[in-house]
């Protein structure tokens, strides 16, 4: 019996060689093949008599060759031109520069279509490297309405022509199509107005116009955002309808008592999403809520106040940091906040000598710890929790999806908080968050300054650095980011190691000027940003290491140099360093963008301080799988959608995803099998879903 799974060499006609070839593109089985769509199409529909072109479009022409000439110009370089003529007095000219091969294929008298877009040339219509196809003779396998029609173009690989791909395609629609599994039951696919699975993948291959291309690719857009909602749905329902939290209720005494801590008042945004997780941790139902914030609004505060609502209850409390670096600086908060409070804490990272970690730990067993900050050494099997009551995960698109249920695993079911100070655009919270509810602050507190950025160019560095020097004489402190830790023969950027060498003992050999990079144990860096922080250095170098959490409010400056090669996001975090004191901060940045899309970016940067603008324009121009890919979240790959691009089809499968949830709980209806097959193989393992139904 014949499946998708079988073995591409049984095509006719696939030689070891293009099997190898293939095997490059990830292409072994017909269903790879199948379901290795098109990039983009070239529309040949526009046919045309010469004397009806225009140059606005591709067109095609179809007539006789009535000349073949090869020349070479005084420049050394070469040019073919190959004339054909569709009634005798209308003529158009195809031309090839520095292909002289390019002449071989064609005779005289030959019929031939020339497609691609025309232009005026002296006194005659011109196609530069038109697509040629010989109406005289036929590709082998190729059909012969192709050759005018719409065209697929592939994904290819070295030697692998698209002319090559297309017969195999071909054949392996014509004998397996109608073997692909049809998961979307049909009330749902004709209420969607979506085609069946096997035409869909004809139309998407070899479609009669553009939008039944179109529509084909809607089809599996939406069923690839739909398995991922209904895995999100089946998680959320899951958590919630079989999984009981303990309740955490506040209190008038616990909600002043826990203000009394906090040396300022909470904005109102920080307000709204405290009485959103009070809401949350009254009920016995786990919380799952995603709280994103733009730089410097005060996510921290919101997140001292929920763990301290759980010790307030009797119960433990945990925050979970990407780095021992960031780890610390929370610790460090949580002990000016708490200093004159009965709140037993401690800090558990990888840095703890084998004796104080198996003291630590028993004392988290046995209940003797209240509060507990540290990084993913939390999670590790030994880690046991007598009772806990809230889990805080700082910077969840640091960790992936699988850190969320890890401390299910070690016997308890918390409440959970997720943070973020990087703004996500609504459709990207929607495909990798969709299981959580959402929490926004974009409220700066009182006092919070604006950072003044520039965009400046290597013949301003002098002048630059000489600015940065009259500020650090008067006590101030900054940063210089650099893309790599040590420079490389491959790229030409500044790197961190030769930075730091090169300003000591150069343009600022009168300050001292430290350094932190990722290679560094996390002791060193910790030493290195403590000092920092007692002013030991007045300058530090770094890599992206300080991109999240670090809180030096005397810093003020900062430089980046190679701005180019970090998205919008990323360089709002680093820019989120600074101003977090009495003085407003200033921003450089160095940078040399090769591409429009590029500058773009780089211009949106330096006019908005609007985190959450940023991360939308950042999405509109970089696209979602780029910006934030699912598969580092342990999402799997989304090989059709983009979450930006195609959001509507994403909201839509999102509603309707829920409801079916809702209709059948655990997928089990029979018109129901095939997607819960899918959803348990793709998703099941990460979102611990094996036991759904």
């Amino acid at each position: 019996m014949t499946t998708l799974n079988d073995s591409i060499a049984l095509l006719r006609g696939i030689s070891t060689t293009r099997q190898e070839q293939l095997r490059r593109l990830k292409l072994e089985t017909i269903g790879d093949l199948l379901f290795h769509f098109p990039r983009s199409y070239e529309d040949l529909t526009d046919v045309r008599p010469i004397a009806k072109l225009s140059a606005d479009a591709i067109q095609t022409v179809q007539g006789e060759v009535v000349e073949i000439a090869g020349d070479h110009l005084p420049t050394g370089k070469t040019v073919v031109r190959i004339v054909v003529c569709d009634d005798g007095k209308n003529c158009l000219e195809g031309v090839w520069f520095n292909q002289p091969w390019a002449a071989r294929p064609y005779r005289y008298g030959q019929r031939v279509a020339f497609s691609g877009k025309p232009k005026w040339y002296r006194d005659h219509w011109q196609m530069n490297s038109p697509r040629a196809q010989f109406l005289d003779q036929q590709s082998a396998g190729e059909p012969l309405e192709l050759k005018l029609g719409i065209v697929p173009i592939y994904p290819l690989t070295e030697d692998l022509r698209v002319e090559d791909l297309r017969p195999l395609v071909r054949q392996a629609l014509d004998h397996y199509a109608v073997k692909a599994p049809e998961r979307l039951p049909a009330p749902l696919r004709e209420q969607r107005e979506l085609p069946q699975v096997h035409e869909a993948l004809r139309a998407i291959h070899f479609p009669a116009t553009l939008p039944d291309a179109k529509k084909a690719r809607r089809r599996f857009v939406y069923e690839e955002f739909l398995l991922l909602q209904l895995a999100l749905a089946l998680r959320r329902r899951e958590t919630r309808d079989r999984q009981m939290a303990p309740r955490l209720p506040v209190s008038k005494a616990i909600d002043e008592h826990i203000r009394r801590l906090f040396p300022f008042q909470l904005t109102a945004d920080q307000n709204q999403v405290v009485a959103e997780i009070v809401k949350d941790l009254a009920s016995d139902r786990p919380m799952q809520r995603l709280l994103q914030a733009d730089v410097g609004a005060g996510k921290t505060a919101v997140a001292v106040y929920a763990l301290l609502t759980s010790v307030a209850n009797k119960h433990q409390a945990a925050l979970m940091a990407p780095t021992e670096v960031l780890a610390r600086q929370h610790y460090r908060i949580f002990e000016r906040y708490l200093s004159k409070s009965r709140v037993r804490r401690l800090l558990l990272t990888g840095a703890l000598s084998p004796r104080k970690r198996r003291e630590a730990l028993a004392a988290i067993k046995m209940g003797g710890i209240d509060l507990v900050i540290g990084t993913q050494a939390l999670i590790q099997e030994d880690v046991q929790f007598a009772r806990l009551g809230l889990v805080v995960i700082d910077e969840q698109h640091k960790f992936g999806v699988e850190q969320r249920a890890s401390f299910r695993k070690l016997g308890v079911e918390p409440h959970y908080l997720v943070m973020t100070a990087t703004p996500i655009p609504r459709t990207l919270a929607l495909t990798v968050f969709g299981d959580l509810d959402v929490s926004t602050i974009r409220e700066l507190p009182p006092g919070r300054h604006p950072t003044v950025t520039r965009w400046v160019t290597e013949k301003q560095r002098e002048a630059l650095y000489a600015k940065l020097r009259e500020e650090l004489k008067q006590g101030k402190q900054g940063y210089v980011i650099c893309p790599l830790v040590e420079e490389s023969e491959a790229l030409d950027v500044k790197a961190a190691v030769q930075t730091q060498a090169e300003l000591q003992t150069g343009p600022f050999r009168d300050f001292r000027v430290g350094l932190v990079h990722g290679r560094m144990e996390e002791t060193e860096k910790d030493a290195v940003m403590q000092a920092f922080r007692k002013k030991e250095f007045d300058l530090l170098v770094s890599t992206t290491v300080v991109e999240v959490g670090v809180d030096v409010a005397n810093a003020t400056l900062l430089v980046v140099e190679h701005a180019e090669r970090f998205g919008i996001s990323q360089l709002h975090q680093l820019r989120g360093r600074i101003s977090r004191g009495t003085f407003p901060g200033q921003c450089y940045i160095f940078a040399e963008p090769a591409s429009p899309e590029s500058k773009e970016r780089l211009r949106t940067f330096v006019r908005t301080n609007d985190g959450f603008a940023l991360a939308e324009e950042d999405a509109r121009l970089r696209g979602g799988g780029e910006l934030f890919g699912t598969r580092q979240h342990g999402m799997g790959e989304l090989r059709f959608a983009d979450p930006i691009k195609d959001q509507e089809i994403l909201r839509q499968a999102r509603r309707d995803a829920f409801a079916l949830v809702l209709e059948d709980a655990g997928l089990r209806r029979p018109e129901h099998a095939l997607l819960r097959q899918e959803v348990l193989e793709k998703y099941g393992k990460t979102l611990e879903l094996a036991e759904i139904g």
